[in-house]
């Protein structure tokens, strides 16, 4: 079972920035991606970015593409979101996930996520 704990997130004004930090429990390069996504009540989480664990290769939802970077750092076993330029829509629950197996979908569809963070708000006004 891996755990993932996340942390960074908080209240800024528009136009700042923060950077999200995701922690596993288990070595992030035995998954396959990671990825972050966020969720407002009310409404289906939708993914923001993720990262092919051993390749490096990333990918973004459009509404964050030049803003938003996700990264690792293999030796911390961590997970990055920088976010820059933040706007009142980018306000959510931020949540951290591991795909352990590859998948035919989209990095940024939820379902072949296997493991979940509890989440960390941020807030932009």
């Amino acid at each position: 079972q891996v755990q993932l704990v996340e942390s960074g997130g908080g209240s800024v004004q528009a136009g700042g920035s923060l950077r999200l930090s995701c922690a596993a429990s288990e070595s992030i390069e035995r998954m396959y991606h990671m990825a972050w996504f966020r969720q407002v009540p009310g409404k289906e989480r939708e993914g923001v970015a993720a990262i092919n664990s051993s390749g490096g290769r990333t990918y973004y939802r459009d509404s964050v593409k030049g803003r938003f970077t996700i990264s690792q750092d293999n030796a911390k076993n961590t997970l990055y979101l920088q976010m820059t330029s933040l706007k009142t829509d980018d306000t959510a629950m931020y949540y951290c996930a591991a795909a352990l197996q590859p998948s035919d979908e989209c990095p940024l569809i939820e379902s072949q996520y296997h493991y979940w963070g509890q989440g960390t708000q941020v807030t932009v006004s």
